[in-house]
C-alpha cells in the first residue's frame, strides 16, 4: 500500500467514498459531473490544500482524506491542519488503514510545522468519534455550521 496525491481518475472512487455511510456504494456507480471535477480542480489548484489516497499499490483507493493547511493570528501565528473528509472503504474498516492515512497526514503536517492538526466529526458517527480519540484527538471545541 502506498500513500499518494488523488488525481482526477481517483474521483468515483473518492466520491464513492465520501457518500457512503452504509458501506454499499460501488465507485463504478457513481457519477461523477462536473461540480465534482471543478471542486477537485480547485482543490488541486490550491498549495494549501493537499488530497491524500491510500492505494492498495494498483490504483485502488482504500481510503482518502483532505489535508488543509489554516495560516492563522491565534497560537502566536502558527499555522493549523484540519483534516476533512476522512474516510476509509467500508469492507477495509478495522485493518488499521485509517490509523494509518491520519498518521501520515499528521507527520505531512508535522513536517510543514504546524502546530495543531484539527477535524470535525458528524455527531452520529460514534464510531469515528472513539476512533479520534485512540488517535490522541481530544474533544475540546463544539461546532456550528450555518446553511446558506
Amino acid at each position: 500500500m502506498i500513500f499518494r496525491d488523488a488525481v482526477r481518475q481517483d474521483l468515483p472512487a473518492i466520491i464513492a467514498l465520501l457518500t457512503d455511510e452504509e458501506g454499499v456504494t460501488d465507485p463504478a456507480g457513481v457519477r461523477v459531473d462536473e461540480a465534482y471535477g471543478r471542486a477537485f480542480e480547485a482543490v488541486d489548484g490550491d498549495a494549501r490544500n493537499e488530497m491524500l489516497v491510500l492505494d492498495e499499490g494498483d490504483g485502488t483507493v482504500l481510503g482518502y482524506l483532505q489535508l488543509t493547511y489554516i495560516p492563522g493570528l491565534g497560537r502566536h501565528g502558527q499555522e493549523r491542519a484540519l483534516l476533512e473528509g476522512v474516510r476509509v472503504r467500508a469492507d477495509r474498516r478495522g485493518d488499521g488503514l485509517g490509523r494509518r492515512l491520519i498518521g501520515e497526514a499528521v507527520e505531512r503536517a508535522r513536517r510543514r510545522g504546524c502546530t495543531l492538526v484539527q477535524l470535525t466529526s458528524d455527531k452520529r458517527r460514534a464510531g469515528a468519534h472513539a476512533f479520534y480519540a485512540s488517535l490522541g484527538f481530544v474533544r475540546s471545541h463544539d461546532g456550528f455550521k450555518l446553511g446558506l
